[in-house]
């Protein structure tokens, strides 16, 4: 197997490639990736692609844009060095809450992306907790939508009590997500109240279920800038919450995030790895615990280079598995 592969990594996910590359026992591979002196990329395989099946891992997250057109240059130059198939892993998927028109005029920029992504020549996408889970129906050739719930669930069960726990959906559409995390756990689901009137821009109501003297995980895929998760935390304290934990598997932290968590009644921030985390502004924030979601990542490879079933990659969580 090792010598049918190539794994890649472009500029976002660089330390995660690595620890991939270390579980699969193989060298990352060589690439050169360059800029013009006006901004525009230049990505170039210093190696052999000829035949191999190649994985590219690469987060489209900020700059959002720079990473994205990495990402395509990159395809298209494995495409045209001959490469038997190639796989793109975006642990992170951006332009992914761009996936309807909530309002007239407004683009569906998420279904833009895929078709760029064909276009350029990939085989397969793999992500992780996407925004909506309707967006792998925007590809036409086979899509992987990878869960961290079962990694955060694996870290929660061996810390906390569940008769005391409730995990909490921070609107009505993350209920789902929340009552999966809730099954893994074993416990009941609240759901926080709010509305987006715009981006970026939240109003909190009410909760819905009991979080009186409870344990509160609040359970989401993305914390942009905070001021959601802030004030919906802010609301379980005042309902009487003992202790509030957040699970976001993509940790973006734009502006004064990580100033607001530091500040706020959580206890705890639970995040992976599929952005490089970057304390913005050198502002220190304690409260963030990282989980790396790179055994998962390495399993779904192994699945693919021997062509197995990859539904099997969640029994390193599974509630017999060691408590490292």
């Amino acid at each position: 197997m090792k010598d049918s592969i190539v794994i890649f990594s472009l500029t976002s996910n660089i330390e995660l490639v690595k620890e991939v590359c270390e579980y699969l026992k193989v060298e990352p591979g060589k690439i050169d990736i360059k800029q013009f002196a006006d901004g525009e990329c230049i990505v170039e395989a210093r190696e052999s692609v000829r035949g191999k099946r190649v994985f590219i891992i690469q987060s489209t997250s900020k700059p959002v844009n720079q990473k994205l057109m990495e990402l395509l240059v990159c395809v298209d130059s494995i495409k045209r060095a001959s490469a038997k198939e190639i796989t793109v892993i975006t642990p992170y998927f951006g332009y992914a809450r761009q996936d309807r028109k909530a309002r007239a005029r407004q683009p569906i920029t998420a279904r833009l992306v895929a078709d760029l992504l064909i276009a350029a020549g990939i085989d397969r996408i793999i992500t992780i907790d996407l925004h909506s889970q309707q967006i792998q129906g925007f590809f036409n050739i086979p899509t992987d939508d990878l869960s961290a719930i079962p990694l955060f669930g694996h870290y929660f069960r061996n810390n906390f009590n569940k008769d005391e726990v409730v995990v909490v959906s921070p609107d009505h559409g993350g209920t789902t997500r929340a009552r999966y995390l809730a099954e893994a756990l074993h416990t009941p689901i609240a759901i926080i109240d709010k509305r987006r009137p715009r981006a970026n821009v939240v109003e909190v109501n009410d909760v819905i279920g009991n979080v009186k003297d409870k344990i509160c995980i609040v359970v989401d895929d993305i914390c942009d800038t905070a001021g959601s998760l802030v004030a919906g935390c802010e609301l379980l304290k005042e309902k009487g919450a003992r202790e509030i934990y957040a699970a976001v598997t993509h940790g973006i932290f734009s502006n004064d995030a990580l100033e607001k968590i530091q500040n706020s009644p959580i206890k705890q921030m639970i995040i992976t790895n599929s952005i490089d985390f970057k304390e913005e502004n050198n502002f220190r924030c304690d409260k963030i615990k990282i989980l790396s979601v790179g055994k998962m990542i390495y399993k779904i490879i192994e699945s693919i280079a021997s062509e197995k079933p990859v539904s099997k990659i969640f029994d390193i969580y599974s509630v017999t598995a060691n408590k490292d």
